[in-house]
């Protein structure tokens, strides 16, 4: 069965999200045409494609996708919803993929198109830098998906991974209910690779965690917040805690590296482990050594570092530095920063 939303999945701006989204309905609808899209018109900017309103949208199917570029949640959807727009826009489907931020760093428009071009999401990108459209649609979840009929009406919701072939049933049963005459009930096809696989729910132990001092978990030693420190990993890690060594300082939402030779070492019980990271030097770069128990990993690399465990850090993105092909236990997991300047923001895991 797959999973329909991560353990450890963010439920983002809780009490905005019950902010009643009813003024923004009018306020931004022309005087003839009001749907329940009508809050994507409070997109701070479109990208792949002009900006959409109810009128352009209306006769259409609309799949409406919230993301933000580093969630791994949502890149495990997205090859879904590629292929759904792939398939279905000759019948009348218009996907939407809504990029509201988590981070800092994925409000920035240069980073959302270089993640749009790198990640293939061809499909028009509403940008909700405020998360403006986010509480018009009373959203609380990476990813979600929003399917409206040709009235614009929403007519189902999915929030998390999985139930994808329910989800295109529904594509399926709006476009018929619009007039496209058997559209297509064969179910697409996909083989996900990378980072884009789906995560190995039978053996994940391991739930998401932020490095950040506002929402981390199970820190094993004792925090200064905003501040440089010296800190000294412990030697023996309890399952799902982290340390530090190194000269540190631990933000509100990221950790940043001071000088060279720093480490982040995490006890972790899943296949795939995945950090979040970035520079604080735009342009720059950083290179990164792997540990597995204390070795190189092997066989057991993620795709952004060598069997040596060798990386480099360029964009600020999720970096997938662990793929464990074998039985799955406890491990311990070591990133060696052989250049400074690196900020890292949360774990997650597959």
């Amino acid at each position: 069965m797959p999973r329909i939303v991560n353990i450890s999945r963010r439920q983002f701006l809780e009490t905005a999200a019950m902010t009643v989204a009813a003024s923004y309905f009018g306020t931004f609808a022309s005087a003839t045409t009001r749907t329940e899209l009508t809050p994507l018109a409070r997109a701070s900017a479109w990208l792949n494609s002009q900006a959409l309103t109810d009128t352009d949208l209306q006769g259409k199917v609309v799949l409406i996708e919230f993301w933000t570029y580093s969630c791994i949640n949502w890149r495990r959807q997205l090859p879904y919803v590629r292929a759904w727009s792939e398939k279905y826009k000759e019948d009348g489907l218009v996907v939407i993929g809504v990029h509201s931020p988590e981070f800092s760093f994925e409000k920035n428009i240069d980073n959302i198109r270089w993640a749009a071009k790198d990640m293939r999401v061809d499909y028009p990108i509403a940008v909700d830098n405020d998360h403006a459209i986010w509480r018009g649609f009373h959203n609380e979840y990476w990813p979600a998906l929003y399917f409206a009929d040709a009235k614009g009406k929403i007519r189902h919701q999915q929030f998390g991974e999985g139930e994808y072939q329910q989800s295109e049933k529904v594509i399926q049963k709006l476009l018929a209910e619009a007039g496209v005459a058997g559209s297509r009930n064969e179910l697409v096809s996909v083989d996900p690779s990378g980072a884009e696989a789906q995560a190995d729910w039978k053996h994940l132990g391991s739930g998401e965690n932020y490095l950040g001092y506002e929402r981390t978990e199970n820190f094993a030693l004792s925090a200064v917040q905003d501040k440089p420190r010296v800190y000294q990993a412990p030697k023996h890690l309890t399952l799902n805690y982290w340390g530090l060594s190194g000269e540190w300082i631990i933000g509100r939402e990221a950790i940043q590296l001071q000088k060279p030779g720093g480490r982040i070492v995490y006890r972790f019980h899943s296949r795939d482990l995945h950090l979040v990271m970035g520079l604080t030097l735009p342009g720059s770069s950083a290179r990164i050594r792997v540990y597995i128990d204390g070795l190189p990993p092997g066989n057991a690399h993620g795709v952004d570092v060598d069997d040596q465990g060798n990386g480099v850090i360029k964009e600020p993105r999720m970096y997938q530095l662990i793929r464990q092909p074998g039985s799955i236990t406890d491990r311990q997991f070591e990133i060696e920063f052989l250049d400074p300047g690196v900020e890292a923001f949360s774990f997650t895991f597959g």
